[in-house]
């Protein structure tokens, strides 16, 4: 369960941009602490998690579940993380966002696990530009979707 906690988190953190410091400072933990979250190592309380939730601009939720409901998440690679710390992330993500009537931040970090999905699927590592490939191609759908009349 703390694995699924710190990818989610770090997940959420990468698309906002944020620095694991300027979280647990905002939070008022220690980059050590959240660091190990991220990692899947420690046992959060549910006040720190409250804590780094309102840091990152979202609300946390427990949530208790078997079985097929349960959601499997792929961890986020680092060079993913990169990306989307990024300018070009921050801006293809807008116009995706606009498009839609989105929230750019909610869309950003649902994005960013879709992206770790895909790259689980290649069975490899996947380089910067392997995730700016796969973000043009979400951008061609989304933008320029074609007529199937």
């Amino acid at each position: 369960m703390e694995h699924e906690i710190g990818q989610r988190l770090r997940s959420l953190r990468a698309a906002r941009g944020r620095t694991v410091a300027a979280v647990a400072t905002e939070a008022g933990l220690s980059v050590p602490y959240v660091a190990n979250l991220e990692n899947g190592r420690g046992n959060p309380t549910l006040d720190a998690l409250n804590r780094i939730a309102n840091a990152l601009g979202v609300q946390a939720r427990v949530e208790f579940v078997t079985g097929a409901s349960a959601e499997v998440r792929t961890p986020v690679p680092a060079t993913l993380v990169r990306l989307g710390r990024s300018t070009r992330f921050r801006r293809d993500i807008a116009l995706i966002a606009e498009a839609n009537g989105a929230d750019p931040a909610t869309l950003a970090a649902r994005v960013l696990d879709v992206l770790a999905g895909l790259a689980a699927i290649t069975g490899r590592e996947l380089t910067e530009p392997d995730w700016h490939r796969l973000l043009d191609a979400l951008i061609l759908v989304t933008l320029h979707p074609r007529d199937r009349g």
